[in-house]
């Protein structure tokens, strides 16, 4: 069994990826919807739920752990891998190395919610791997929220991204990372006001290459798909067709 964690409906867009590239492997996705979401909230506050719910889900019987959150995998998956570690845990960082080597106007732009712009870590990947490019971090509060109450056309919300990006756009930018798995969720209405003038970049496919990498036999088994919450879990099974995953076989506990 895989275990599949995130605040709360954002991590779908890894487990998307995540199933389709391990088709036979037994995945458990729990989403912290009792505490959605982690980008307004205190570091502490996030490592104490992370180690929880990992813990949860080594008891549960997962084998491997996915950290579907950049908020969470900045603030705590370091003590998650100290925690558990005879268990490959596998998180989730903003695309900046990729980002990076593929501007050609040497701007790129991450967009992250309020914990991961502040963060030591994201600082750190800047500094590793975008030396040579200038970095526009934004952050985006309240966008996570209208993902997890299905709000993705509400006018505020178009307005405060056309507000985000048009001035990111104009200063160059050409690579928009997507610095929280909540916001691929938003790419049509980034892309609306993109248009051809910069490319988004989000890192789902590359964690699930990862996974498969370090799954060994997990890969192999019956398929089936568990959805778990700490708070109103009929709402994930709800929120798949509104994402466009319908497609996702599971069942809700």
């Amino acid at each position: 069994m895989i275990g599949v964690f995130d605040s709360g409906l954002g991590g779908l867009s890894v487990l998307a990826a995540l199933v389709e590239a391990l088709p036979g492997a037994d995945f458990t996705y729990f989403a912290d919807t009792a505490h959605v979401p982690y980008g307004n909230k205190e570091d502490g506050f996030i490592q104490s739920r992370v180690l929880e719910v990992g813990a949860d889900l080594v008891a549960g019987g997962c084998g491997l752990l996915v950290v579907a959150c950049n908020t969470a995998t900045v603030a705590a998956v370091q003590a998650l891998r100290a925690a558990h570690p005879g268990i490959p845990v596998v998180g989730v960082e903003p695309g900046i190395k990729p980002a990076a080597q593929e501007s050609r106007s040497g701007r790129i732009a991450v967009l992250a919610t309020e914990a991961t712009a502040r963060s030591s870590r994201l600082k750190r990947l800047i500094e590793d791997h975008a030396g040579n490019v200038e970095v526009f971090v934004e952050p985006c509060p309240g966008w996570a929220t209208h993902v997890e109450m299905l709000q993705l056309d509400d006018p505020a919300l178009a307005t405060d991204i056309r507000a985000r990006i048009e001035p990111l756009l104009d200063q160059g930018v050409d690579r928009i990372v997507l610095g929280c798995t909540h916001y691929s969720f938003l790419a049509p209405q980034l892309r609306q006001v993109i248009g051809t003038r910069a490319q988004l970049v989000d890192v789902a496919d590359a964690v699930a290459r990862q996974t498969r990498r370090l799954a060994a036999d997990l890969a192999r088994g019956s398929g089936r798909l568990l959805l778990q919450a700490s708070a109103h879990p009929e709402r994930l099974r709800a929120a798949l067709p509104r994402l466009h995953l319908g497609h996702i076989a599971a069942r809700v506990a």
